[in-house]
């Protein structure tokens, strides 16, 4: 059996390539990888929550769901939510709130993070008429809950590739990961 000369080249580099590169880190396009499972997990460690207002309405938040919005660039959270009203002695109400934000890099905390949340969505059966104060509790949550929450934070070693520091770049949100740009500093 003869070997091709090129293909062990070939397969040279990629394993040299894959000795050198970080886990989620690509060689070939100069990206990381964040998939959807890690992302989940990073989101995972948040909840159960519980959230007070005025001392009058709790939310306990649970069960996030993650979904990315490739054709926004953005991440939207799923949670079960439950409130309760501390001044009617009445049972608790359950629901569900669609929680949608961008993601950044912050350099010193060298960290991806949720960005600008916004309420998407409030679900409560039964309580439509309230849907202006479920929908500006939602947007406290959003703010309170996620706002500049770190989804991934890189190692200093990952932020040195081939000898040379990189810093992450563009951020963009797929169907099944996000991918973060890398370049040179």
């Amino acid at each position: 059996m003869r070997l091709n000369p090129s293909l062990l080249f070939a397969a040279a580099c990629v394993a040299a390539g894959a000795s050198s590169a970080f886990a989620g880190y690509n060689l070939w396009t100069g990206e990381y990888s964040l998939t959807r499972q890690e992302l989940q997990t990073a989101l995972d460690k948040r909840f159960p929550a519980t959230l007070r207002y005025a001392e009058v309405v709790s939310v306990q938040l649970s069960h996030p769901r993650l979904v990315l919005d490739e054709a926004n660039n953005r991440v939207t959270t799923h949670v079960d939510a439950r409130l309760t009203n501390a001044l009617l002695p009445s049972p608790p109400v359950d629901g569900k709130l669609a929680l949608n934000s961008g993601v950044r890099y912050d350099p010193a905390k060298r960290a991806v993070l949720l960005d600008n949340p916004t309420v998407q969505q409030v679900e409560v059966a039964g309580m439509g008429q309230y849907r202006e104060q479920l929908n500006a509790i939602g947007a406290v949550v959003a703010q309170q809950l996620l706002k500049d929450y770190p989804v991934y934070t890189f190692k200093p070693e990952e932020l040195r590739f081939g000898g040379k520091d990189i810093e992450p770049g563009a951020i963009t949100v797929g169907k099944d990961e996000v991918r973060v740009e890398v370049k040179q500093r």
